[in-house]
């Protein structure tokens, strides 16, 4: 009797779709890990951010750095990228979060960002660079003695000294722009929630900015105690964004993408 020698077509398929089943089952887990990892690399670059802001501000008697300050810059919301070059410029990768790495393939002909791709900085600043990144300032951090893109003077936090309840004032974030400074009372827009995640409505769309799903439902960010922790997307609207700002949350309905989210 001739001894048999390898699978038979039937155990070939059987084996095939065993490995298929396992890879269906294995893939999302990888993935998730992946993300995990990533958001864990985040959130050790905004903890270099934070080490960053603070020396600055330790270097100049607690005051934030100030706006329209460089010649030839017309983009507010990221001119915080100048005065703390010396502090980044050596390890530019903290300027990107893992999770959006790469320029937008559908707004290749403007610097607009999303949840999961790089903005670009405007021209103007040092041998006019234009760098990508995918974190953001709050714009209220600013020290001003004048309105900013319709933000008043008098909300803008400007400094570190005498700061009450700073574990929830955010300084830095993950983003799809320069930066926003979100705000009841200067304009809807200036605070709806997006449509869509990662829908652009304009410049002035400041919660736009922010809120974005990179991190499954959540974004890293840097508050003013210099700590960095994972926020909500409805949490957005309980932080305290500038010295004025209502922390009771969003009064509105959310748009569908978000009411899965945690209150």
């Amino acid at each position: 009797m001739r001894e048999r020698k390898g699978f038979t077509l039937i155990e070939l398929l059987v084996v095939i779709a065993i490995i298929s089943l396992l890879m269906a089952l294995l893939l999302p887990a990888l993935e998730r890990a992946r993300n995990q990892a990533r958001s864990a690399i985040c959130m050790a670059n905004l903890r270099s951010w934070g080490h960053i802001w603070m020396l600055y501000c330790d270097d100049n008697d607690g005051v934030f750095c100030g706006v329209g300050a460089t010649p030839g810059v017309r983009w507010a919301r990221g001119e915080w990228i100048l005065p703390l070059r010396d502090q980044w410029e050596t390890k530019s990768d903290i300027l990107k979060c893992p999770m959006a790495k790469n320029t937008h393939p559908d707004r290749a002909s403007s610097d607009i960002g999303g949840p999961f791709y790089t903005y670009r900085m405007g021209s103007g600043g040092i041998g006019n660079l234009r760098e990508e990144c995918s974190y953001g300032a709050n714009c209220w951090i600013f020290q001003t003695d004048t309105n900013i893109q319709g933000r008043p003077a008098a909300w803008h936090w400007g400094t570190t000294i005498n700061v009450r309840s700073v574990n929830n004032i955010p300084v830095f974030l993950d983003s799809m722009w320069r930066g926003g400074g979100p705000g009841y009372g200067i304009g809807n827009n200036r605070i709806e929630p997006p449509s869509d995640n990662g829908e652009w409505s304009g410049y002035n769309a400041e919660m736009h900015h922010f809120c974005i799903d990179r991190h499954n439902g959540f974004i890293n960010g840097v508050f003013l105690d210099w700590t960095v922790r994972k926020i909500g997307l409805k949490e957005l609207w309980k932080l305290k964004w500038h010295r004025e700002f209502d922390t009771s949350g969003w009064p509105g309905a959310w748009p569908n993408w978000m009411r899965q989210f945690k209150d």
